[in-house]
């Protein structure tokens, strides 16, 4: 199983990865960390009981990868629970690079089968409620478990 750590400025989340739900989705962000994409890249949107996201390079939300990866929503696991990662898009596949996480259920079900869940924080959960506006990836490492 493929796993992606994802050093913050306020601790270390561990996330393992979806490779048989969204196998597409998990190789371009494998792709985008083993290249280095998203060290330094801030969270650009935090909003209170809802996600936190990042993975814009410009750091606005308007940036992405240069490209754009297709959805991929019929699996088991696309559902968007607290801690679930998702992929951020413009519209049914127009994801690439930007990539948010879910803080609670309850705000979040409508996202269900719209947007692709590609893997879960499976350590540090705790830490997600900490993270503002502007805080940012230091470093993201994907590893084998």
């Amino acid at each position: 199983m493929k796993y992606a750590r994802i050093k913050t400025n306020k601790g270390t989340l561990e996330v393992e990865l979806y490779e048989e739900d969204a196998p597409n989705t998990v190789k371009n962000f494998v792709k985008l960390i083993e290249s280095g994409f998203y060290d330094g890249l801030k969270f650009h949107r935090v909003i209170k009981d809802f996600v936190v996201q990042g993975g814009c390079p410009k750091g606005t939300g308007t940036g992405g990868a240069g490209y754009q990866i297709k959805c991929e929503l019929n699996g088991t696991l696309q559902f968007h629970d607290e801690g679930v990662l998702s992929m951020a898009h413009a519209g049914r596949d127009t994801g690439s690079s930007q990539f948010f996480i879910c803080l609670s259920r309850k705000n979040t079900q409508h996202l269900d089968r719209n947007h692709t869940c590609f893997g879960k924080i499976v350590k540090g959960l705790e830490l997600i409620d900490n993270i503002q506006q502007g805080d940012f990836m230091e470093k993201v490492t994907v590893f084998d478990k």
